[in-house]
C-alpha cells in the first residue's frame, strides 16, 4: 500500500511506499496539470484541453488517499478527486537523482564497433508481419542501424521500406535520389570515388534523421558499404580527449551547400551536439560540405582542428566501422543524426545503382511505440 502525505501547506504530495520504502513527492501544480479527467484531457486523443492560466496560481492540495491501483487528489479550488493511475505515476516520477553525465546516451541504446553483427531482416516477413517489423525497428532504434534482404529490383522499392514506419522527406534531390555514376554531378555521391564516413546533409536544418539506400544494380567491382557508430567515436573520443570532445561539442561548425539551380543551404551545429541536460542527441560529420569554420575563438581555433583531426581518426579507424556489400534487393537504413556510412571506390566496369530517401525518425519511434504496446502471438 502507498502511505500518502500532503506537506508544504498543500503545495506537495508524498508517496511511501511500504513495501520497497520508497519515497516520492509531486508538486500540486504537477499534479492538476497531469490530471487524466475528461475535463483536462480530451478522450479522443489524450491532448490536454486547459491551459497553465486555467489552473489558479495559488493551487494546493486538500485531500489525497490512494488504492490498490490509484491516487485520488482534491485540490482546495475544486470538489473534484481527480484520479491518478499508480503505474502511470511511477514511469512519470521526478523526484530522482537526475542524470549529470555529459555525454551519456538515452536509455536503449547501445553502441558498437566493427564486431557488431548487422540486424538483418526479410522484406516479406517485414511487410506481413507485425512482430518482425517491431523487432527489426527495435534493433534500428539500439544500434541506429539495420538491413533488409530479399526486397524487390524495382526502381521506388524503397518507398515500400518507409511506408512500413513513417513518411519521406521531399528535398530538392526530389521524394528519392539516384546514387549512381553521372557525367558533371552535382554531388560526389554520384561518381566513382570513395567516400570517407560522413552524415548527409548537415547543411539542411534540421538535418534528414533517417536515411535508406536501396540497392537495384551492384555488378562494378568495389562499392562496399560501410557504416560507422557516430555515438561510439564520441565515446571514444571523450574517454581519449575530454578537452577535445569539449570543443566539437561547444562550438559550431558550419556545413553549405550550393548545387544544382537555385539550391543554396546553409546550417550552423557543432560536430556533436548534445541537449541542455548534457545527453548526446547528434553527430554532423561530412567534410565534403564542411564550410570555413567561423565561430571558434582565434585562441582555441588550433586546438579546435586538432580536435577535429582526433575525431575524425576514430572515425576512419578500421575498427569502428561494419563494411557489406549490397546485392541487388537489399537496402540499409541509418539514424543520421547518428550512424555514419561511407563506400569505398568503385570501377567505370559494370554498374551500380542505389536509390536514396529521407524518412522521418519521428515516425518511426511512434509506429514502434504501438507496436511495443500491442500484443503478437
Amino acid at each position: 500500500m502507498q502511505q500518502v502525505t500532503i506537506e508544504d501547506g498543500g503545495r506537495v504530495l508524498t508517496l511511501f511506499d511500504q513495501a520497497s520504502a520508497r519515497r516520492r513527492r509531486f508538486h500540486a501544480i504537477w499534479l492538476r496539470d497531469n490530471a487524466q479527467d475528461e475535463s483536462t484531457r480530451s478522450a479522443d486523443n489524450g491532448q490536454r484541453l486547459i491551459t497553465l492560466a486555467d489552473i489558479p496560481l495559488d493551487t494546493r492540495i486538500s485531500n489525497a488517499w490512494s488504492d490498490q491501483s490509484r491516487l485520488y487528489v482534491t485540490f482546495s479550488n475544486d470538489t473534484t478527486a481527480f484520479a491518478y493511475d499508480l503505474d502511470w505515476i511511477d514511469a512519470n516520477c521526478y523526484d530522482k537523482k537526475h542524470a549529470a553525465d555529459v555525454g551519456r546516451l538515452e536509455s536503449g541504446v547501445e553502441t558498437w564497433d566493427a564486431k557488431l553483427q548487422a540486424p538483418v531482416a526479410d522484406f516479406a516477413e517485414l511487410r506481413e508481419s507485425p512482430a518482425s517489423l517491431r523487432d527489426w525497428l527495435w534493433q534500428i532504434r539500439r544500434y541506429g542501424f539495420a538491413r533488409v534482404s530479399n526486397g524487390p529490383i524495382e526502381s521506388g522499392a524503397l518507398l515500400q521500406v518507409a511506408s512500413w514506419f513513417g513518411y519521406v522527406r521531399s528535398t530538392n534531390y526530389g521524394e528519392y535520389f539516384e546514387v549512381r555514376t553521372e557525367v558533371n554531378p552535382n554531388n560526389l555521391a554520384y561518381t566513382g570515388l570513395g567516400l570517407q564516413a560522413h552524415t548527409d546533409n548537415p547543411y539542411r536544418d534540421p538535418v534528414p534523421t533517417m536515411q535508406i539506400l536501396y540497392c537495384l544494380e551492384n555488378s562494378a567491382s568495389g562499392g562496399e558499404s560501410v557504416v560507422v557508430d557516430g555515438y561510439r567515436a564520441c565515446q571514444r573520443l571523450q574517454e581519449t580527449d575530454p578537452d577535445a570532445f569539449g570543443l566539437l561539442s561547444q562550438y559550431c561548425a558550419r556545413f553549405e551547400y550550393v548545387g544544382s539551380g537555385g539550391v543554396c543551404l546553409k546550417s550552423q551545429k557543432p560536430v556533436i551536439e548534445l541537449s541542455v541536460d548534457g545527453r548526446l542527441q547528434a553527430v554532423r560529420f561530412n567534410n565534403r560540405s564542411a564550410a570555413a569554420i567561423t565561430d571558434v575563438p582565434f585562441d582555441l581555433m588550433e586546438k579546435y582542428y586538432a580536435a577535429y583531426r582526433r575525431f575524425a581518426d576514430i572515425i576512419d579507424d578500421p575498427e569502428m566501422a561494419v563494411s557489406f556489400k549490397l546485392s541487388p534487393g537489399e537496402c540499409f537504413i541509418v539514424n543520421n543524426t547518428r550512424v555514419l556510412h561511407a563506400r569505398s571506390a568503385y570501377s567505370g566496369e559494370g554498374s551500380r545503382w542505389l536509390q536514396g530517401c529521407y524518412p522521418d525518425i519521428d515516425g518511426m519511434m511512434s509506429t514502434l511505440a504501438v507496436l511495443e504496446s500491442e500484443q503478437f502471438e
